[in-house]
């Protein structure tokens, strides 16, 4: 179980937001804002050695703070937001280790396995994220996109994570519910990440402390990495950066046979 950075960037800024609000027609609620640019983030990540974090565009007027960050980190940091075919060659050049996708591969809702091995065919496999953020309905996850704002119709489970897993190099999973609310983890999304992906997966949402880490390596059974926002001293929460910063020079989580016993 590793620590994996991330900075979010909205109206081309570093915030740090409650992320069932970001589609709201009156703006996303906001934890934190920093005059402070990407590049100041992506650097302290890559003096301490932390890798395969991610930047966020949410949004538009985000993409000359994204390409500073991969800048300032080469190869050190994924990054997501409005990513498609168009685009995804560019920001791999520019420095992103991966780029994520979510909406290009799921116009209707659902995957659309030509999109994918499009995607596939311009990253490479190893290169790919899909991001895989979801809600709580009905005892299901389900898969959320555009800003988290929209549920699609595709159910997150075992099955869903093998097939995608065969175009990806790893899954970035936000519970959308717990995002941004420093309300605790969502331990029942954590086991189904540990036991159903088969690829390195990093999980988002409600970490508040020390304890919440401590839950996702139970949960997780050590196979879920994990990232946090709102609740690290360098974002305005209390949680110290330089303690999980020492957790991310681990490797990372099971590739080659899986998540599941």
């Amino acid at each position: 179980m590793r620590f994996r950075p991330c900075i979010d960037l909205h109206g081309g800024r570093v915030k740090q937001l409650v992320g069932s609000t970001v589609g709201d027609p009156g703006g996303p609620r906001e934890n934190f804002v920093t005059d402070l640019p990407a590049a100041h983030y992506a650097s302290m990540f890559r003096r301490d050695g932390l890798t395969g974090g991610h930047v966020i565009m949410l949004g538009p007027g985000n993409e000359g703070e994204a390409l500073s960050a991969l800048t300032a980190w080469p190869g050190g940091m994924q990054l997501g937001g409005g990513v498609g075919p168009g685009n995804a060659a560019a920001f791999l050049e520019a420095g992103a280790s991966h780029v994520i996708v979510t909406s290009y591969v799921f116009p209707d809702g659902r995957p659309d396995m030509g999109r994918l091995r499009e995607m596939g065919r311009i990253a490479g496999k190893g290169r790919l994220v899909i991001d895989l953020s979801c809600a709580a309905v009905g005892g299901e996850y389900v898969v959320a996109m555009g800003g988290w704002s929209r549920l699609t119709e595709t159910v997150l489970d075992a099955g869903l994570m093998g097939a995608l897993a065969e175009h990806c190099d790893e899954f970035l999973i936000h519970a959308v519910d717990k995002e941004g609310k420093r309300g605790g983890v969502d331990a029942g999304l954590i086991a189904l990440c540990a036991e159903g992906s088969p690829i390195p997966v990093t999980y988002a949402g409600g970490v508040r402390d020390m304890g919440d880490i401590e839950a996702i390596m139970a949960h997780g059974k050590g196979r879920v990495d994990y990232t946090v926002g709102s609740a690290l001293d360098v974002f305005g929460g209390s949680l110290p950066y330089a303690a999980l910063a020492v957790m991310g020079k681990g490797p990372i989580g099971p590739r080659d046979g899986g998540g599941r016993d």
